[in-house]
C-alpha cells in the first residue's frame, strides 16, 4: 500500500508499522454535494428536454453542465486517496497531495500522550480522530476520521515502546 514517494521519505531502517487513510464515510460526506446536484442535474435536464427538444434542440449541451461536479467528484476521490496517515518504527506520517506532495510527521521520542475520540457512530462504523500531544501540550498532529483508531494508537504506542527500549539498552 505505501508509495513510492513515501518510500523515498523513509530514513534507513525505518520500517512502515501501519497505513491508513480517512474512513470511507469521510470520502462519502465530500462527494454527497456532487452526487445530488448531478441527479438535480440530470433530472431537470431531462425534464426540459421531453418538454422543449422540438423547438430548442441546443438543450441538448446542457448535459455538458455535468462535467463541473463530475471534475470536483473526482478531485474529492483522488485527494482522498492521496492521504495517508503512517506510523513506521521511528516516527508519525501524515501525508497528502496529488501533485504537490506534503509530509508532516512526529517523532515517536517526542510524543509525550495521545488522544483519541470517537462518536458513538464513529465506533459502530470503525473511526475516529486521534490527536499526537507532544510536550507543550498541544496537538502536534491530528488525524481526523481516520479509519481504525484505535489500531493506529496501539501501532503508534507500541513502535514508541519498542523506540524506547532500543534506546534504553544501548544507553
Amino acid at each position: 500500500m505505501a508509495d513510492a514517494y513515501l518510500q523515498k521519505m523513509l530514513a534507513t531502517k525505518e520500517k512502515i508499522l501501519l497505513e491508513t487513510r480517512h474512513h470511507w464515510i469521510y470520502l462519502i460526506i465530500e462527494t454527497i454535494p456532487e452526487i445530488l446536484l448531478m441527479i438535480a442535474l440530470s433530472v431537470l435536464l431531462t425534464f426540459m428536454l421531453v418538454d422543449w427538444l422540438p423547438e430548442h434542440g441546443w438543450l441538448a449541451w446542457g448535459y455538458l453542465l455535468l462535467l463541473f461536479p463530475m471534475v470536483s467528484m473526482t478531485k474529492d476521490i483522488l485527494t482522498w486517496f492521496s492521504r495517508k496517515f503512517v506510523v513506521t518504527n521511528r516516527r508519525v506520517i501524515q501525508l497528502w497531495g496529488i501533485f504537490n506532495k506534503n509530509l508532516v510527521d512526529s517523532s515517536l521520542e517526542k510524543v509525550n500522550d495521545v488522544r483519541l475520540s470517537q462518536p458513538l457512530i464513529g465506533r459502530i462504523l470503525g473511526y475516529g480522530t486521534i490527536e499526537i500531544l507532544t510536550a507543550s501540550e498541544m496537538a502536534a498532529n491530528r488525524f481526523a476520521q481516520i479509519k481504525d483508531p484505535t489500531g493506529f494508537k496501539t501501532a503508534m504506542l507500541n513502535a514508541k515502546e519498542a523506540l524506547d527500549t532500543e534506546r534504553g539498552s544501548r544507553d
